[in-house]
């Protein structure tokens, strides 16, 4: 019986043990999609507890709650102290056996504060002073849990109309970690609510400069605020879609579609796909132009407590994976740039595990070789940012296209102790591949090559691939 979480956690074979110890474990950290807050990175933020470094906006830890029986109040409530949040959460770990809730929780207290008790009802109140006081020292503010985990450049996610003032601020200190921005222009084609889009337009128009009365105008202001960004390091756009569009549409359709929209009215369902669709091709040009990465996280269906969503609002665990047929559209939109020779490095994150055959061989369709991976399989992301969805994502991209090649792991996550996520992908890779030489799969007389893999996947391809 092997211990809990030991040196070789994960890691089920000799070979795989040197390739984690050896290679993967001494790559720094290239979090090249987070949703870390500027500020706190500017500021250098202390937190007060481990209950708001831990707990504050994880919706993982509070769908866990939600299910054990924990009173909402518990999670999300204002009248409940960081202990008694705390203390909930203790409760409900036992209960995440087989969760990867259980995995990260112990792996963060180990690699974060040093402690490698197993946190239940009875060792909670230990962990919680010995991590409160530690969490007072200042090696444990933001930037010192970004020093701790060796992390080299991280990429937020920001929308067009924000100032980057915290990134800016953070380049100016002298903060060795770089903080990149990354282009979320979501809101700019989100017609569905005439209002809130009118409202969105307006914003844009007056941190841009560029009056704003017709599309023409809008996009002028979205290139204004675009090339803002890329002065301020952007290297990488993101789309958060449900699915993608790519239907047929004229100039002057969209034209006045925007007319429609901008002046209150409500757009029929085919304007709204129509809209979206030039909208998606418009950023893709952009991007080209920049030579940017382009990133695609699709197949969510949001907020669908609706009793929840009006009390507590957005990204707070009322999410889950959709079923969409999208492949005939992502093709189309692809192609569609591709045609016009506008297609620029690509990452397609798909939701829902039944695509990643869809996507593993989408992206042999539009390599053309002037990168390598130019067309990337994203790491699994959110429900399957875990072991097993990440060893079948590597599965579909080893056999359908180029593992060697690939970009690897991001934290997708608000929380500075999410970082061991990158420890937990490399040693489930690890444990992949060594499985494979040890079974006589890949040749033993490989290994340097093999251990290359291990590092570019790890960091290498990263690095080269985005050219921090």
């Amino acid at each position: 019986m092997k211990n809990f979480m030991d040196e070789n956690f994960l890691l089920q074979t000799e070979t795989a043990q040197k390739l984690y110890h050896e290679h993967a474990a001494k790559m720094p950290i290239i979090d090249y999609h987070c949703h870390l807050i500027p500020q706190m990175v500017a500021d250098d933020y202390k937190f007060k507890s481990l209950t708001e470094i831990w707990l504050g906006g994880d919706h993982y830890k509070w769908r866990a709650m939600r299910t054990n029986g924990v009173d909402e109040r518990f999670c999300t409530g204002k009248d409940t102290t960081d202990w008694e949040k705390f203390e909930k959460w203790a409760e409900t770990v036992p209960y995440t056996f087989r969760n990867p809730l259980y995995h990260w929780t112990h792996l963060e207290l180990k690699t974060a504060f040093g402690i490698n008790k197993i946190l239940n009802p009875q060792t909670a109140r230990e962990i919680y002073d010995e991590c409160n006081e530690k969490l007072a020292q200042p090696e444990y503010s933001a930037r010192g849990m970004m020093r701790r985990y060796h992390v080299e450049a991280v990429c937020t996610t920001d929308d067009p109309i924000d100032s980057l003032e915290y990134h800016i601020k953070t380049r100016e200190s002298g903060f060795e970690v770089k903080m990149l921005p990354t282009w979320r222009p979501d809101k700019a084609m989100a017609v569905e609510v005439p209002a809130d889009f009118r409202a969105y337009v307006e914003k844009l128009a007056e941190v841009s400069g560029v009056t704003t009365s017709n599309f023409d105008d809008m996009i002028a202001a979205l290139r204004k605020r675009h090339d803002f960004f890329a002065e301020q390091g952007c290297r990488l756009s993101d789309h958060g879609i449900e699915e993608f569009y790519a239907e047929d549409y004229t100039d002057a359709e969209i034209k006045a579609i925007f007319n429609k929209v901008y002046g209150g009215a409500e757009l029929t369902k085919e304007e709204i796909l129509k809209f979206k669709s030039a909208m998606l091709v418009i950023f893709g040009e952009m991007d080209w132009e920049k030579g940017w990465t382009q990133q695609f996280h699709y197949g969510a269906i949001r907020n669908n407590n609706t009793k929840m969503f009006k009390l507590l609002g957005a990204d707070t665990g009322f999410d889950s994976i959709g079923e969409f047929t999208t492949a005939k559209a992502m093709a189309k939109f692809l192609d569609r740039l591709n045609t016009n020779g506008k297609l620029t490095k690509t990452i397609l994150y798909n939701l829902n595990p039944c695509a990643n055959e869809v996507i593993a061989t989408m992206l042999g369709n539009f390599q053309d070789g002037s990168v390598a991976g130019k067309i990337q399989f994203g790491s699994g992301w959110w429900f399957l940012d875990q072991k097993d969805g990440m060893e079948k994502q590597m599965n579909a991209l080893s056999v359908l296209g180029l593992l060697s090649r690939f970009v690897g792991m991001l934290t997708d996550s608000r929380s500075f102790l999410s970082y061991p996520r990158h420890e937990y992908f490399r040693r489930t890779l690890c444990n992949l591949v060594g499985r494979d030489v040890e079974n006589g799969e890949i040749p033993a007389s490989e290994m340097e090559r093999v251990n290359q893999m291990i590092e570019d996947i790890s960091y290498n391809n990263a690095k080269n691939f985005f050219k921090f």
